[in-house]
């Protein structure tokens, strides 16, 4: 009998989220498959050479974090399946198109710069990317900036719309050093900070506590 209970867990997707402060609607790339891997690195923003005696176990900063690479993969199998009609029609380009924009200055923007720069405006700002968000659980929603992405375009329909492509992204991961702690990206990285902090002191007590109990075993 289906009692509709299922003993399997249910999996968190990790994702992509751009927030566009002009634009209402967030750029959400939730990705079909987790990736089985994930590479990152964290680099000690230290005193500088040089300074005082005694500042040499100084921080600077939160390290610098990069997750060094991601591969996600994009399948319209599996969509066209479940009926979405857009990808029916134009494969993954959606998908891909969203994550390339958030690497992409706002054409709107531009073309308004360039109007500055006709009217004589002697300094026009650059425009400002989306904050985007790396989502991978709860536990980890990080602001990054997007480094570098590689497409691999693997299967196409008849009209060359791709159907699979897998994704290598790098990403830094930006702090409210970078952000400033008042922001929403700072704000979201103090979180994951003290969250860090949090798990960090509960192995110390697991440890603490896993040292007193084997010592306590061995004097009985």
């Amino acid at each position: 009998m289906n009692t509709g209970f299922s003993r399997s867990p249910r999996i968190q997707k990790g994702a992509i989220i751009g927030l566009d402060k002009f634009n209402p609607l967030a750029s959400v790339i939730v990705f079909q498959y987790n990736p089985e891997t994930l590479t990152r690195s964290l680099t000690a923003q230290t005193g500088s050479e040089g300074s005082d005696a005694g500042d040499a176990l100084r921080l600077k900063a939160p390290p610098k974090e990069q997750i060094t690479s991601v591969k996600i993969d994009l399948d319209a199998a599996d969509q066209i399946e479940e009926g979405n009609g857009l990808v029916a029609g134009v494969g993954i380009y959606p998908a891909l198109a969203s994550l390339e924009m958030l690497l992409y200055p706002k054409s709107v923007a531009v073309i308004a710069n360039e109007v500055q720069k006709a009217l004589g405006v002697v300094e026009v700002i650059p425009p400002e990317a989306p904050l985007t968000l790396f989502y991978w659980g709860l536990k980890r929603v990080l602001p990054v900036r997007i480094t570098s992405l590689s497409v691999q375009e693997l299967q196409y329909d008849p009209d060359l719309n791709p159907l699979y492509a897998t994704v290598t992204l790098s990403m830094d991961v930006l702090s409210y050093h970078d952000l400033g702690l008042l922001s929403v990206g700072g704000a979201l990285y103090m979180a994951n900070q003290i969250l860090k902090e949090g798990l960090a002191t509960l192995q110390g007590a697991s440890e603490v506590a896993g040292a007193i109990s084997g010592s306590v075993s061995v004097s009985l």
